[in-house]
């Protein structure tokens, strides 16, 4: 494999912006340049380097896995070449341009006034959020920052912090303790519906309390998605798990058991290695943390 020069940059740069963005037509929109222009260099970077960068399909442009090493390194070598430039002009590191920050899901409502407020401070940073039931890759360029519940595995040029606690709390809505009676304790579960995810191996501590507690037969609505939980549990569904700063002040909702340690879930804040200390990350890290500590209801 021949290995690229100064003059297949340009190349380079133009599948880096397909990878990130999915289309030929986000990337020449970015880039501004005509689509023709974005498939051509495509076909040239591929010829030279002798292997497919993207899976063609109707929605767009997927990378391969060689697309997606491509994908890492030019995400990398963009944020450290606009350090040098700033470096250069004398200016040092400036807080601008694109930072992407993922998150599980359920928590723009935390998350989405942090953002807004980071942008306040740093009005020339784009801010890209995004959730997914997918982990986002780090090392593939992703992502800048990522928010995980857990204390799962990481890959080894992670940089794992921990952020906050997020109590969760037993819930039932008002018509359904009106039609079926509030459970004391656990003790009272028979006969009772529950809410839950349907994943059986799940990272989320209460969830796997809730199933360990009670009878298969008994979680009568399960789903995937948070929100759709959550709305269950709110539509009288059955009982359920929320987390307490969602579940707070609504009085159509009713404490069946309180939070307790062991419901409890840890989330980190993940960076890579390769952009964890530059400016741009650090300032959104420290705003973040800061942040976190005026949350209610976590600890």
């Amino acid at each position: 494999m021949k290995a690229p020069n100064m003059e297949n940059w340009d190349e380079i740069r133009t599948a880096f912006q397909v990878a990130r963005l999915g289309t030929v037509s986000g990337a020449a929109e970015v880039l501004g340049v005509h689509h023709a222009t974005v498939i051509r260099h495509i076909d040239a970077l591929e010829r030279r380097l002798g292997v497919k960068l993207f899976q063609r399909h109707a929605r767009g442009y997927t990378p391969t896995e060689s697309g997606r090493d491509l994908l890492s390194v030019a995400q990398t070598t963009e944020e450290q070449f606009a350090h040098l430039v700033s470096r250069i002009k004398g200016q040092g590191e400036t807080v601008s341009g694109e930072l992407v920050v993922t998150s599980i899901a359920g928590m723009s409502d935390l998350l989405t006034p942090v953002i807004v407020g980071f942008q306040e401070k740093f009005p020339e940073v784009q801010v890209r959020f995004l959730t997914d039931m997918r982990v986002f890759r780090l090392d593939y360029g992703e992502a800048h920052v990522a928010i995980r519940a857990g204390n799962g595995p990481e890959e080894p040029d992670n940089v794992v912090q921990p952020l906050t606690r997020m109590k969760a709390g037993l819930f039932a809505s008002r018509s359904y303790v009106e039609r079926y009676g509030k459970p004391a304790s656990e003790a009272d579960f028979a006969g009772h519906r529950f809410v839950c995810t349907d994943a059986e191996v799940t990272r989320a501590p209460f969830h796997r309390w809730l199933r360990a507690t009670v009878q298969p037969d008994q979680i009568t609505y399960a789903a995937t998605e948070a929100a759709a939980l959550e709305q269950a549990v709110r539509s009288g569904a059955g009982i359920g798990f929320m987390m307490t700063f969602r579940a707070a002040g609504d009085l159509d909702l009713v404490e069946v058991l309180a939070p307790r340690p062991e419901w409890e879930s840890a989330l980190r804040l993940v960076t890579h290695v390769d952009l964890h200390r530059t400016r741009k990350v650090q300032a959104f890290l420290t705003h973040l943390k800061e942040a976190a500590k005026d949350w209610k209801f976590c600890t």
